[in-house]
Parts: structure tokens; sequence; C-alpha cells
């Protein structure tokens, strides 16, 4: 079985206790480490093969918020915070769930394996072909949407929408497909195959740009944002 190697950041020891309790009650996680502040975890956390942060967000002198915006590359992130209000904020930043401590074991049960529900479709299949074989290179890709695994191809795919715990793959026959995923996941799954990050809610397929004005992207009809923290790398993928 493949684990999900996971890290904690927390401040506080008790929380750090109970969080890896829970973590060695799950045969398919396996705890990296733990962490008591933010800025010990970022001198260190790049370095290391993290899938999975349990991170909590208010903490002395640097929040789990600026800890995730200053990540060179984003493992899946579950928050554990004794603070509500930071919900929504936590799910646009693509977090896979938002728990409010006290955590009971069922509710951190549901959450991790809704990372584990994102982590296996980007893990080898299990009868891989011989290392002597070449690698085939796919023009597709296959998502769960309600009961079925749905194959869209990349060319008909214009842009992704992050909701929460789902997104909206919208395609060139006028229609979406709703799937349980997060949009850190597809990013690192289609941004070789042509797609690019333009904000914190999508992610666009370059070669259905249709014009760009100011902040936003035109694809079809439909005006897309480019953030700040986006617009950089884009324009370098399209080299403007």
């Amino acid at each position: 079985m493949t684990k999900i190697k996971c890290v904690i950041i927390d401040d506080e020891p008790l929380g750090v206790e109970l969080l890896q309790d829970f973590v060695s009650k799950i045969d398919y996680l396996e705890l990296v480490t733990t962490f008591s502040n933010a800025i010990d975890a970022l001198a260190k956390i790049n370095t290391l093969p993290i899938d999975l942060i349990f991170l909590d967000i208010e903490m002395p002198h640097f929040n789990g918020i600026e800890f995730i915006n200053a990540l060179e590359k984003k493992p899946m992130i579950i928050f554990t915070t004794a603070y509500s209000n930071y919900a929504v904020e936590g799910f646009n930043l693509g977090a896979v769930d938002y728990l409010v401590k006290p955590i009971p074991f069922h509710r951190f049960l549901k959450s991790v394996s809704r990372a584990q529900q994102l982590f296996l479709p980007v893990q080898a299949p299990i009868n891989q072909a011989p290392l002597s074989q070449p690698e085939v290179e796919h023009d597709f890709i296959f998502v769960r949407a309600e009961y079925e695994n749905v194959k869209l191809n990349f060319d008909d795919i214009l842009y992704i929408e992050g909701l929460k715990d789902y997104v909206k793959i919208y395609t060139t026959d006028k229609k979406f497909t709703l799937t349980l995923t997060s949009l850190i996941k597809l990013e690192g799954l289609l941004s070789p195959k042509g797609f690019a990050r333009t904000h914190r809610s999508y992610i666009i397929n370059i070669k259905h740009i249709k014009s760009i004005q100011k902040n936003k992207v035109m694809i079809t009809d439909k005006r897309i944002p480019i953030s700040e923290g986006y617009k950089n790398e884009f324009f370098q993928r399209i080299n403007l």
C-alpha cells in the first residue's frame, strides 16, 4: 500500500498529540514529522516528501494562511483550528477540509478519506508496464462524477472552476462535469498539457484563449480573472 506522507503543524502540544494518535490509527497515513510553528516548518517542508499537511491557522508570528502562500510546492492541506471564521479563505486556497477543534475522530476519518480519494488518482496503476516499454502519453483524463468515471479529452476542456470541495470542468460542448477533487491536484496533472492557473479558483486551457483584457482572460464568452498572485507565472507561460 502506498501511504500518504503527512506532517502536523500546530503550536498546541495537546493538539499535536491528538492528531498523532489519530494518524496512528489510519493504516494509509504515515507521519513524517511535527512542527510547533510555521516558521520552522517553512524552513524544512520543501525538502521533505510530503503529501498532506495538518495545519493550524492561528499561530504566533506566522499563521497557517501565510504559510500556504509561502510554500514553493503545495501538498494537500487539512486545516485543524479552533476558529471557524477562516473556513471560506481556507477552501479558496484549495484545502481538502477544514476541521474545527475539538476534533472528533469520526470527523477526522471523513477528512482523511477525502484526502485519500484525491491522492489515489495520481498514483501509478497497480499493473504497470515493464520498464523497458515506453510510457504512453495520454491526451485525456478520467474524473469521478456521480457514480462513474468520465473521460475528458484535454482539447475539449475550456477551463476549470474551483468550488470548495468540488471543481467544475467546462468543456466545448457547453456542458460541465462536477467532480470531487482540488485545483491543486488538477494543476499538477494538467500544467504539462497546456493548462495554466490564473486565479486561486481557475485553471484555463491556453489553446482556448480568445483575448486578454487587463486582468481577465476571455474563453468563449467567459471572462476569467487573472489575480496578482498568478499573473507573472501566467504571462511567462504565454510569452507576454
